[in-house]
């Protein structure tokens, strides 16, 4: 893309929602409707364009965020279209980082759901403005109104509809726009031909009580506007479309619209939302460096062309034909083919060979990239997810991207031996691709263990191996990622002596070990004072620490959640060595944590499970028999919906349980919510296991 177009034409948006909200869908009818391409393409045929990969067009979902940039009305807008699954949350969380606006898509029947709540709170982190689009307004059991409500007191929000509906479910047959004031029809089945009509008589009081909601929402983000309210009574519709602008792009308002994607009804003045209401990448905040000298402002760089290159890389892919792509935002500065760069994060100068614009798995070559682009480039060999890519001459870091552990693990082993180094190769690839997933050996048993998020992300990457990297892979019954923590404070000293002839080891550590609030990771504090140990051994004990950590004493599981303060000791002169003080740390960490009264933690999920209401009690039972506790239940529509706090080591095959329980009429999402203790009784199995099967001694 040329800078012929300005950079106040450019949008970067994502459509994030809940599983089969229809995200897309709505991808699709966009795509058709700017001309991107010709024929509509559906998920339930498995032939959308955005859903590329084979799993996704078997299963009908949506699994790696795919980008394609399309114009509208003289914009060009690119446009990342996200899963909606928990298991593959990382490519919400990666492409949100580097978008300017998103659109949220809520189901008319379903509403606020869990992983709509889930990403919606991402995107804030963010502080990425939203427009809201009401999808399925043709089901049976769709309510505007109640979903408008939802988004309100459930995401905490101020949402104001551009348009109304005129009618609903099979009746459903437009809407109103309220800035225009008038009533938009649209055709039947595949007739995408839309009528723009006076408003009916009949909803003509309902169409003006919800401008008056709009006119007033729009005069409240100024003074003078709300000025010539008073004096008026009304906004022309050129200032309320400036201001509905301004407070979106400050988060203040959130525009809401409504249709039904799969009936072609809706897209076109979501699309007229996305260009006129979301911020261009000249319209956001000047980046900031995530490192500044002591004492110094972060440096700033303004989103112009002008400006030193910096970009960040948020999503690494291996192509079978390109070779590694490194889909990239570029926040300031242009970028071109053949320009060295300097990855700020790894301290790494490496070339650009090719800038690639992105059709899905479709791409076009591109000479140059300019500021606000998100392009995909050949190349970068060495760079990760999450690296700062940048002029070297102006080196900056911009924050990365913070991602959740995995909590689900399976033993994999190639069928064939001679697949041994194809296997390690693949997996090597797709943890590159994915954050979310880890590849790890067990040296005492002698396995390859992978994790990740949850079964069905664990499936799709055994799948991929198979399908394509040619390795045919055994693997073994899904584990839960189990954590260790201290419970109490423990406090004593060791001393690390060994001598054999020569040069011997000395170390001599004190340290205490205290828990600290769940989630809040590790801490090491050095209170070491008068030289007691030297300043360049200290960092050697803090290693020493860390390693012992990773297999943690009681089960052999990694610990989290505590602090070790390093507070005195003793070397020598000449025995004292880096290696002796990382022994004398590790040992002094295992002795300590064993006396801390330790515990493991287990992964416990929110669950939430909808269902009629003749199934309710054999649902909620379901949950009570896997050690899981009934928070809620609501009505939604004609059915009935249960949240609760379940394990998730009590969760594998419940999809199939609940399915044979309610004749296949009941569905459940669930999603990480925290670590808990395991019952006294399920620990002492744990470890029972873990010894049999040669994990600890």
């Amino acid at each position: 893309m040329s800078r012929e177009v300005p950079i106040s034409k450019v949008r970067n948006i994502g459509i994030m929602a809940h599983i089969d909200a229809g995200k897309t869908t709505v991808s699709e009818r966009i795509l058709f409707y700017s001309g991107k391409t010709h024929k509509l393409g559906e998920v339930h045929d498995g032939q959308a364009t955005m859903d590329f990969m084979v799993q996704e067009r078997e299963r009908g979902i949506t699994i790696q965020s795919a980008a394609t940039t399309l114009q509208w009305k003289g914009h060009y807008v690119t446009l990342i279209d996200t899963p909606g699954h928990v298991d593959f949350t990382v490519e919400v969380e990666r492409s949100l980082r580097v978008l300017d606006g998103s659109v949220a898509l809520f189901c008319a029947v379903g509403g606020v759901q869990p992983q709509s709540e889930k990403v919606w709170h991402q995107s804030e982190k963010y502080e990425v403005p939203k427009i809201a689009f009401i999808n399925k307004m043709d089901r049976t059991g769709a309510d505007f109104y109640g979903v408008l409500e939802e988004i309100r007191t459930e995401l905490h929000c101020n949402p104001v509809p551009i348009v109304i509906p005129i009618g609903k479910e099979d009746r459903f047959r437009g809407v109103i726009h309220l800035i225009d004031m008038k009533a938009i029809y649209y055709g039947e089945g595949d007739d995408t031909d839309v009528r723009i009509e006076d408003i009916p008589a009949d909803r003509i009081e309902k169409a003006r009580k919800w401008r008056e909601n709009l006119v007033e929402q729009c005069a409240e983000q100024d003074d003078e506007l709300m000025e010539e309210f008073f004096s008026t009574g009304t906004l022309p519709a050129d200032k309320m479309r400036a201001i509905l602008r301004k407070a979106t792009i400050a988060r203040k308002i959130v525009p809401v619209y409504c249709g039904s994607a799969f009936k072609n009804k809706g897209i076109q003045q979501l699309l007229d939302g996305v260009v006129g209401l979301l911020p261009a990448p000249n319209e956001i905040p000047p980046i900031i460096s995530a490192k500044a000298e002591d004492g110094a402002e972060p440096e700033r760089r303004e989103p112009t062309d002008e400006a030193p290159f910096s970009a960040l890389a948020f999503k690494i892919v291996a192509d079978k034909h390109a070779g590694k792509l490194t889909y990239i935002r570029i926040y300031s500065g242009t970028l071109t083919a053949g320009q060295n760069v300097w990855n700020s994060t790894l301290g790494k100068e490496q070339r650009i060979g090719r800038i690639l614009r992105m059709h899905a798995n479709h791409s076009v070559q591109l000479e140059t990239a300019q500021t606000g682009d998100i392009v995909a480039v050949v190349g970068l060999a060495h760079t990760r997810t999450g690296d700062t890519i940048c002029d070297k001459d102006h080196p900056i870091q911009l924050t990365s991207i913070e991602f959740p552990a995995p909590v689900v693990s399976i033993s994999i082993k190639p069928d064939s031996t001679a697949d041994n180094e194809k296997l390690s190769n693949a997996l090597f690839k797709l943890a590159e691709e994915d954050p979310t997933f880890t590849v790890a050996f067990d040296q005492e048993t002698g396995e390859t263990v992978i994790s990740g998020m949850g079964e069905l992300h664990l499936d799709i990457i055994v799948d991929r191996l198979k399908r394509e990297f040619n390795v045919a892979a055994q693997v073994g019954r899904p584990e839960v990622a189990y954590r260790e923590t201290a419970t109490q404070v423990a406090d004593g000293q060791y001393k690390h002596v060994k001598q054999s002839g020569g040069r011997g080891q000395y170390a001599h550590v004190c340290m205490r070990l205290e828990p600290l609030p769940a989630g809040s990771g590790f801490e090491f504090v050095n209170e070491v004072v008068g030289g007691r140990i030297p300043s360049n051994f200290i960092p050697s004990v803090q290693k020493g620490v860390a390693k012992a950590m990773q297999k943690g004493p009681y089960a052999g599981y990694p610990v989290v959640d505590v602090r070790v303060v390093l507070y005195d000791g003793s070397y020598h002169e000449v025995d004292s060595s880096d290696f002796a003080f990382q022994e004398a740390g590790r040992a002094c960490f295992c002795e300590l944590f064993s006396k801390a009264s330790p515990v493991i933690l287990e992964p416990v999920m929110s669950v939430e499970a909808v269902t009629p209401e003749e199934f309710m009690g054999a649902v909620t039972g379901s949950i009570c028999q896997r050690r899981g506790r009934v928070e809620t239940m609501e009505d939604k529509g004609h059915q009935k919906v249960i949240t609760g706090m379940v394990p998730l080591g009590e969760m594998f095959g419940y999809a199939t349980a609940l399915r044979s329980l309610t004749q296949g009429r009941a569905g459940f999402s669930m999603q990480f919510e925290h670590y808990e203790a395991v019952p006294f009784f399920l620990t002492e199995e744990i470890i029972k296991a873990r010894r049999k099967a040669g994990k600890i001694h």
